[in-house]
């Protein structure tokens, strides 16, 4: 897919450092000729892509005044940390220290501009995580391609829930979830396949060393969410969105269904429309305005 950014949504690169040392480049797309972004969207990448793939959203955001800044997961792309046998971590890290820190960082670009956190995928998932470890630090939490992974709300659940269970012994004995080869992910540490498999089997985060009751935390959320379905998307159908939204039952929601009539072709599935992301921003931009 094209990561390439026209020149009309200058981008600014900034490094970033984790609590533990850990770096990575903090992407910043702002809406051209210098101005002011009316929203701050912080992005949350899928499990396994790096930040740069979602430059095309990033801009057609811009377009519509909302500047945006793409995270970069430890472990993809720029981040400084691959992952393997001497090199662990888990949602814990990400959540408490990656995201705690570019929080900071992409606060302070655009000082008392409104700001939501969104992502794609399991970044939805994340960032409903530090959206409810950090209540009053957004505006709204915007769901892209994104819902639980519980076993029991797709339609072949049994073969999922199998598939939750030997990923973690699969990375135990590699070193790391080799998701290259596997065709899902990227190559994945074993504490993030860990606790990613948890919730698919248990339908619940819990997170090993975070001391927070996520789910608890969720069910106090009272942020607006949108929810954006594709039609085709047979990694998040309708009951595992449902069942992300579930946790939320304080929040007002507006969940809307794309499909290929409004996606310039691209079929409605959960990685094409990053391609033509021009119907996904409208509904994004407008609805944050």
């Amino acid at each position: 897919m094209s990561d390439a950014l026209p020149a009309s949504a200058p981008l600014r690169v900034l490094p970033v450092g984790s609590g533990d040392g850990a770096r990575a480049d903090l992407m910043l797309v702002s809406p051209a000729s210098g101005r002011m972004p009316r929203r701050v969207l912080l992005w949350l990448p899928a499990m396994g892509v790096p930040a740069r793939h979602y430059l095309p959203l990033a801009d057609r955001l811009a377009q519509q005044g909302i500047a945006t800044a793409i995270h970069e997961w430890r472990g993809i792309g720029s981040s400084d940390r691959r992952a393997g046998r001497r090199c662990n971590w888990g949602y814990r890290e990400l959540l408490e220290l990656d995201l705690a820190a570019t929080l900071a960082s992409a606060r302070a670009q655009w000082p008392g501009t409104p700001m939501a956190i969104g992502g794609h995928s399991l970044g939805g998932q994340l960032g409903a995580l530090c959206a409810a470890m950090h209540p009053t630090a957004f505006a709204g939490l915007v769901l892209v391609a994104s819902g639980s992974p519980f076993w029991r709300a797709f339609p072949r659940g049994l073969l999922i829930r199998i598939a939750y269970s030997a990923a973690p012994l699969l990375a135990a004995l590699r070193g790391h979830l080799p998701g290259r080869r596997l065709g899902f992910a990227g190559n994945e540490a074993r504490g993030v396949t860990t606790d990613w498999a948890r919730s698919g089997r248990t339908g619940r985060y819990v997170v090993a060393g975070l001391d927070v009751d996520l789910e608890h935390a969720l069910s106090r959320l009272d942020l607006p969410v949108l929810g954006i379905r594709l039609v085709d998307d047979w990694l998040v159908p309708p009951a595992s969105l449902d069942w992300l939204l579930g946790k939320l039952p304080g929040a007002p929601k507006t969940c809307l269904e794309l499909g290929a009539d409004v996606l310039e072709g691209q079929p409605p599935d959960h990685f094409a429309w990053m391609k033509s992301p021009a119907a996904v921003a409208v509904q994004i931009a407008g609805w944050l305005r």
